[in-house]
């Protein structure tokens, strides 16, 4: 990586020209005069954060390779760098730039090295989405948190500065300035498919001050937190990746419900709110998404609430902005509604040139254009980005997934896990009484670089703690053949623990369970997304809510099981009934104890 005469020769000039230093709303006339010596050109690409694929900014494998000329046009980040002067770069898992800590710091330095040699070069802000629970870039080994729900149930503003304090400063070791994080959405509706467990919850006392305490801790470690996803994206039964979501608030119920959780992130001082893909008629009946509209994102997000910082769009690539408009039509209307940042667009060329000729062409003036990118450039100087772009093998040694980071996770895990059922005083297993456990049940794809999968994390953790486990995947819709194989696995077993995952009313999870409860053996169920699961299997005497089957929280509920921990999480949300879903079956706040 470089050393810190490079670091500095190669920034001297920017860092000359702005010697701000990371200030609060840096020297506005020094960012005024970089902006003013920028072409048009590099002013449209200031504007945009891209994807790019490989692990490297100058030498990716030729799949990278071959998937950035079809997808951009160009062979690697430093020739879209070069092409486009995007002023910022988004990193995601699929798209090979998170491979492991070292990797991630070299790419970080070669995007910042690419862009700085560039005649008036500009540092990058380079963001991922690292919510963590279900959704995050960076996997192992750095440190992962339980998800906001998790946080939600532990229901510690403290836990939450902390999460982000020590995130934030992974991230920032990392090269990554800006985080989409955290979800300000409150899930409101059981049936979301695109936000539940990624919410702190249903009550929007409780998700505003974890969300400000999140924040805060954000800002301890000097990296951008982002509050997502504006006007709010709680109450929709349709993803807007696949399609349109209509959020039928009336504005007295957006006010009361939505507003609140993004009121406290902009009294915390949040430093970038993301849009949703979303109509909401009460606050703009025009049939446009929320991305796209002026009333809401100039007239109610900057003029009634005074917000001043970056507005990010959500991926200009889902779905629900593209139902009504052209790809070259989305980024000028996101631009004339207010938008600062556009992210990820699905054709580059396509949204860059129609930035272009709107301005061109009148529809856009350069001076519109100018006020995003003076708060984009404010953000950047106020990360440092232009005084000390780069990082070091040192930083990551030092900071990443170090042993005391590690331990705070674990922590905060053992605070979240929520214990919703134990008739007859099930839980605590104790290793003397059933020695041998059966785990089974779903296996998804471990959400975020972690170890998995979850039978095998529950198994190889309920091992270390005294039992004999034994992991069988049955998956998430289970087979007649699978369910006998359980079946029979169990007979051999002092008692079995299945992880279920989002299990309906037509799910052959409930089969799976209630031919396990047949055999006689205690089962414990763990659900390790949703915990609205235990609505639909009300014969299991132990049930557990993880939020997440990541190791972190699938490790804590290990600990909950066995007893070497207390439960002591309380649900953030309530689980209605399967039978009759106008019923709460459990409140807001339900969550057993081990003490009598």
């Amino acid at each position: 990586m470089p050393s810190r005469r490079t670091v500095l020769a190669a920034t001297a000039g920017v860092a000359a020209a702005l010697a701000v230093g990371g200030t609060a709303h840096a020297d506005d006339r020094k960012l005024r005069s970089l902006i003013s010596r920028m072409t048009l050109q590099e002013k449209v690409g200031q504007l945009f954060v891209m994807r790019v694929y490989g692990h490297s900014a100058t030498a990716p494998d030729q799949a990278d390779i071959d998937a950035n000329l079809k997808e951009i046009g160009v062979r690697t980040a430093a020739e879209l760098l070069a092409k486009y002067r995007v002023g910022g770069i988004i990193y995601f898992a699929w798209a090979h730039n998170t491979r492991d800590p070292h990797q991630i710091a070299g790419l970080s330095n070669g995007i910042q090295k690419a862009s700085l040699d560039l005649p008036r070069g500009l540092p990058v802000l380079i963001s991922t989405d690292q919510e963590h629970g279900i959704v995050a870039r960076v996997g192992e080994p750095a440190t992962l948190f339980p998800g906001a729900m998790a946080v939600g149930a532990g229901g510690s503003t403290a836990d939450a500065r902390t999460l982000g304090r020590i995130a934030g400063k992974e991230l920032r070791a990392l090269g990554i300035r800006q985080n989409y994080s955290p979800v300000a959405d409150v899930n409101a509706n059981p049936a979301n498919p695109v936000i539940g467990v990624r919410s702190f919850g249903s009550q929007p006392a409780a998700v505003s001050r974890l969300v400000a305490a999140e924040v805060t801790g954000y800002e301890h470690a000097s990296v951008a937190a982002t509050a997502k996803h504006f006007p709010g994206h709680g109450d929709t039964e349709v993803d807007s990746h696949y399609g349109f979501p209509v959020i039928n608030h009336t504005r007295a119920q957006w006010e009361e419900l939505d507003a609140p959780p993004f009121r406290a992130a902009i009294a915390a001082g949040i430093d970038s709110i993301m849009t949703a893909h979303i109509m909401v008629p009460a606050l703009d009946d025009s049939g446009d998404p929320a991305t796209l509209s002026h009333p809401i994102l100039t007239g109610i997000l900057r003029e009634e609430l005074g917000y001043d910082g970056v507005v990010v769009t959500d991926s200009l690539g889902m779905e629900g902005v593209r139902t009504k408009y052209g790809d070259d039509r989305v980024p000028v209307l996101a631009l004339k509604a207010g938008v600062d940042q556009l992210l990820n667009p699905p054709n580059l060329d396509v949204a860059w040139n129609a930035v272009l000729k709107a301005v061109r062409d009148g529809e856009l003036t350069e001076a519109r254009l100018d006020r995003s990118i003076l708060r984009v450039l404010r953000l950047k100087a106020r990360l440092g980005l232009f005084t000390d772009p780069y990082v070091t093998h040192r930083g990551v040694d030092r900071t990443v997934g170090i042993g005391a980071h590690l331990r705070a996770a674990d922590r905060i895990a053992e605070r979240t896990t929520t214990l919703l059922v134990n008739e007859g005083g099930l839980l605590p297993l104790s290793p003397a009484g059933t020695k041998k456990l059966l785990v089974v049940g779903a296996d998804p794809a471990s959400p975020s670089g972690t170890t998995g999968p979850p039978t095998g994390v529950l198994a190889g953790a309920l091992t270390e703690l005294g039992f004999t486990a034994t992991a069988l995947s049955t998956g998430t819709a289970p087979s007649a053949a699978v369910i006998a194989r359980a079946v029979a696995a169990a007979q051999e077993a002092d008692a079995v623990v299945v992880g279920t995952y989002n299990v309906t009313a037509a799910s052959s999870q409930k089969t799976l369970v209630t031919e396990l409860l047949a055999t006689g053996r205690p089962v414990v169920a763990v659900a390790i997304r949703n915990p609205y699961d235990v609505a639909h299997l009300p014969a299991v005497k132990g049930y557990l809510a993880a939020y997440s089957w990541t190791d972190v929280e699938l490790r804590a509920a290990a600990r909950v099981i066995a007893g070497a921990v207390g439960p002591r999480g309380k649900l953030p949300v309530p689980v209605q009934r399967a039978d009759d879903p106008g019923r709460v079956l459990y409140p807001v706040g339900h969550g057993l104890s081990y003490r009598a």
